[in-house]
């Protein structure tokens, strides 16, 4: 048996007298019989977006605080505090409000949420070059071999990266420790905040055994609707079925059911290269019908989606824009654009007609733009001899970029991101 004392690192054969670390005095001791043999772990901030604010808020550290905004809005994130009050990520801002009138609300500010990811993420991969991100306050880290480099095992090391994360960044994470992926995201949430959870070969199936299959990756819920008709709701009852008829049953993912209820999962930590998508939406106050005022809508988050690209040195090669009705229907639509792209103009074009075929006399809660099919910048605009107006489009964009980076986003605007004025 191994025992490790998640504040300062050090590792004992047994556990100390007092439940106390010898070397630090600590108690938040981890004790696992295959502790010094597992490798790959998941790391998961707590509370991301809202540890972000109170860090930069130490007044807000003892109060309820909301991510999100708007009556129609959902919350993006929220902290612990506030969760006691029965709140949790998507949930309608209306409703969050009702539970917790006292909750402060933040407006999202996500260029400072990735900035602290990026920083976390860059401490990550000092330890490991093998990083798969998940989203900004999360990813997968394989430590497979790091032992020597380090002079650690995974599991101190990991205990110092989380201390460095705190310490640097002012937010605290969570681990989760296995031998697979699938594993090591389940185990990272069984012990939040600043948890510190391992799951072992030995005990894999019976820990799974009795947990619902919603816990399941890639069981969403209409999987779990369809699995619990069946009369499976819990992951070991997976065990009773071959893996040929829960492929016959679910498709594909029958494959990895099976695999899963037995703590099985080959799937590797594959660093990523750069995101697979930059989008941006928002929600209205009141239902729009009117397309004109949907395309003016949509055009300032043309200029954000094209401001991420131009500084993440990435280009798009297509526009998806999302809509959602009154009623929560999702629309998206997805069109090609004639050349790779960083500007925010030939992105509002290539979104305009997807919006004038969708809304006709639909009414829309919500709106948004995406750009896909990611390419390198260099790719981006190149210079067209024969369509002059393109050429020059480009250099008025530049030349707002120029004005925008000295005095401020809110120094120079397109005429169409403003509202109409009507006379009287």
């Amino acid at each position: 048996m191994t025992v490790l004392c998640r504040d300062c690192a050090a590792e004992y054969e047994v556990l100390p007298a007092g439940g106390r670390c010898p070397a630090c005095r600590g108690t938040r001791l981890t004790e696992h019989a295959e502790l010094g043999r597992l490798s790959i772990a998941h790391i998961d901030c707590d509370a991301f977006y809202a540890a972000v604010e109170k860090r930069d808020n130490p007044s807000l550290q003892s109060k309820p605080v909301i991510v999100g905004g708007g009556k129609r809005g959902v919350v993006a994130a929220c902290c612990y505090v506030a969760r006691i009050h029965g709140i949790h990520s998507a949930m309608p801002m209306f409703k969050a409000r009702k539970l917790c009138p006292d909750a402060v609300v933040i407006r999202p500010n996500l260029e400072k949420y990735r900035d602290t990811s990026q920083k976390i993420r860059s401490m990550m991969r000092a330890l490991t070059p093998l990083v798969e991100p998940l989203s900004l306050d999360e990813a997968f880290l394989d430590l497979t071999g790091t032992q020597k480099l380090h002079k650690a095992t995974p599991a101190q090391s990991l205990v110092l990266l989380i201390r460095r994360i705190e310490k640097e960044s002012g937010v605290t994470a969570s681990v989760g420790l296995s031998y697979n992926k699938f594993l090591a995201k389940i185990a990272s949430d069984l012990d939040k905040p600043r948890g510190f959870a391992v799951i072992g070969r030995e005990e894999a199936k019976d820990f799974l055994a009795d947990k619902p299959v919603k816990m399941l990756w890639g069981a969403g819920k209409v999987l779990c609707r369809q699995l619990e008709k069946d009369g499976i709701e819990r992951i070991g009852d997976l065990r009773a079925f071959e893996e040929k008829e829960l492929v016959k049953r679910y498709g594909s993912i029958g494959k990895r059911l099976f695999a899963f209820a037995r703590g099985e999962d080959d799937r590797t930590i594959s660093p990523s290269s750069g995101p697979k998508s930059i989008s941006n939406e928002t929600t209205f106050e009141a239902d729009i019908s009117d397309i004109e005022i949907l395309k003016r809508r949509i055009w300032p988050l043309c200029e954000k989606v094209a401001s991420r690209l131009k500084r993440s040195g990435l280009a798009t090669a297509g526009v998806t824009v999302k809509l959602k009705t009154a009623r929560f229907k999702l629309l998206t639509r997805t069109r090609q654009l004639a050349q790779p792209t960083q500007l925010a103009e030939a992105i509002y074009r290539g979104a305009v007609p997807l919006i004038e075929k969708e809304a006709d006399v639909t009414a829309f809660r919500l709106i948004g733009i995406g750009a896909s099919k990611l390419l390198d910048g260099e790719e981006a605009d190149r210079p067209d001899l024969v369509n002059h107006d393109q050429v020059q489009g480009a250099q008025v964009e530049r030349a707002i970029d120029a004005v925008r980076e000295k005095f401020g986003t809110a120094a120079v605007g397109k005429g169409r991101s403003f509202k109409p004025q009507h006379k009287s």
